[in-house]
């Protein structure tokens, strides 16, 4: 078996090239927490925004799955209610490189 090559971020990076993933997903893949992987993504966003090329980390943000509301303020962020109709099914935010 292949020992993985680059650091965390960059391997979630390749991983958001090859088409979206949701931050649970992301700590699932990469043996991380939710919180970790978070974290990852926003420096991986930082990064991307930094770098002259035509890259950019794309978000589809959360929303209720009762309501539809989607206004939520940080969408690098996992929300545990919705401040709409207060249930807590909410579906996580996806993200991409492209």
């Amino acid at each position: 078996m292949r020992e993985p090559t680059g650091t965390t971020r960059e391997r979630i990076a390749a991983r958001l090239r090859e088409g979206p993933a949701t931050p649970s997903a992301l700590a699932s893949e990469f043996a991380i927490t939710t919180g970790s992987a978070l974290s990852h993504l926003e420096h991986v966003s930082r990064s991307v925004d930094g770098d002259a090329g035509d890259e950019q980390l794309l978000v589809s943000p959360p929303e209720c799955r009762e309501c539809g509301f989607s206004g939520f303020d940080d969408p690098l962020n996992v929300p545990s209610r919705c401040p709409s109709c207060k249930t807590e099914s909410i579906e996580e935010p996806a993200f991409v490189l492209e």
